[in-house]
């Protein structure tokens, strides 16, 4: 179906980079902050050292059968009946993370920079670019994402410079007030978010990635190099806005951008943030319905999954708005039913997978020899 669709080891390092910062750049520190104040840049490191380890487990899960997806390789290791329920529940959770994602950006579009345009309108076009990218193809998105790294990275690193100036190391003080219970249970919402959702990744990688052992080093590389990205965000959010502040706030680091003040000079490129947001949001998007179409279309073994692009399109822009149809909906969803999907699709069913495999290693072995 796609054998020549193949990416090189960096193109794939940028979606993991991108796939990990998600919506978590915008919306992640209020979240930390919730639980533990001013110390929720430590629940942000240790979201992160945790996600290394989860990606970990991805990559020794898809280096076992190298030519395999996620789904193929469920149905490998569960049996034809087996992997294809677990497969089915892997594609709706793609699905329904998709439609939140949309559903994230247009909010944030409706509410902060296009108010007078109806929210669906904002999804609907969102979701027109989202299916054209998956119809170009793999290495067509995952080129486009090359080329933007350089661009987030460069407005990341203007909007880090400027705001230094607002710095009050006062905010953080006192050190280390939170529980170890609220650390934690703070942190697990990103190890969800940017980590065990990188399930999803494994559509992608091995089967479709040049130089497997390279990539699994960008996998775990492009991970840490997000959970930075999102570490400092949220330490500045506490440096410059103060905990309550960040808590109260809804989209914390754009309101981070608003108060970059310097000379009287540069100021409001709060669009910076809503840039760098969109860019990150854009290809995690890209990557969800990916895996939800490329996943349904070996489910029904389709010899291209092309022809599922319109319909799963329009099923996401309905799914937008009617189950997130405000933010009250989506930060429910997020924090339950999207939180125990996540946990048994990204991490259950993955640890269970490792475990029938070791049971039937040498049966599957010697039945990819044969074939």
């Amino acid at each position: 179906m796609m054998e020549k669709d193949k990416i090189n080891p960096f193109q794939f390092l940028v979606l993991v980079i991108f796939f990990t910062i998600g919506t978590s750049i915008l919306v992640v520190p209020s979240a930390l902050a919730t639980y533990t104040r001013q110390d929720a840049w430590i629940a942000s490191v240790i979201g992160t050292v945790i996600g290394v380890f989860i990606i970990w487990l991805f990559t020794f899960i898809g280096l076992r059968f190298q030519n395999l997806t996620y789904v193929q390789l469920n149905e490998k290791v569960f049996g034809k009946w087996f992997g294809k329920i677990f497969s089915i529940l892997f594609v709706i959770l793609n699905i329904l993370f998709t439609s939140s994602i949309l559903a994230h950006s247009g909010t944030f579009l409706n509410t902060q920079l296009l108010p007078n345009t109806p929210n669906v309108v904002v999804n609907g076009l969102m979701a027109i670019i989202l299916v054209m990218a998956i119809r170009l193809g793999l290495p067509t998105f995952a080129r486009s994402a090359e080329i933007l790294i350089f661009v987030f990275f460069f407005l990341f690193i203007i909007l880090v410079s400027f705001i230094i100036p607002q710095i009050d190391l006062t905010n953080v003080e006192p050190f280390f007030q939170a529980s170890t219970k609220s650390l934690f249970q703070s942190s697990l919402m990103l190890v969800v978010v940017s980590s065990v959702n990188s399930i999803s990744l494994l559509m992608i990688f091995p089967a479709f990635v040049t130089q497997s052992k390279k990539a699994k080093k960008n996998f775990l590389l492009g991970n840490v190099i997000g959970g930075i990205v999102i570490i400092i965000i949220t330490f500045l959010c506490i440096l410059v806005l103060g905990s309550n502040t960040t808590v109260r706030q809804v989209y914390p680091s754009y309101a981070l951008a608003k108060v970059i003040n310097v000379g009287n000079f540069v100021n409001r490129i709060e669009g910076f943030m809503a840039a760098l947001w969109i860019l990150s949001l854009y290809f995690k998007m890209v990557v969800y319905f990916f895996a939800a179409v490329l996943g349904l279309a070996q489910i029904l073994n389709l010899k291209d999954y092309r022809p599922l692009t319109y319909p799963l399109g329009l099923i996401v822009i309905a799914l937008s708005t009617i189950i997130f149809p405000n933010i009250i909906y989506q930060e429910n969803f997020d924090a339950s039913t999207g939180l125990s999907m996540s946990l048994v699709v990204g991490l259950f069913i993955p640890l269970l997978l490792l475990i029938v495999y070791a049971f039937r290693k040498k049966q599957l072995n010697k039945s990819t020899e044969s074939s």
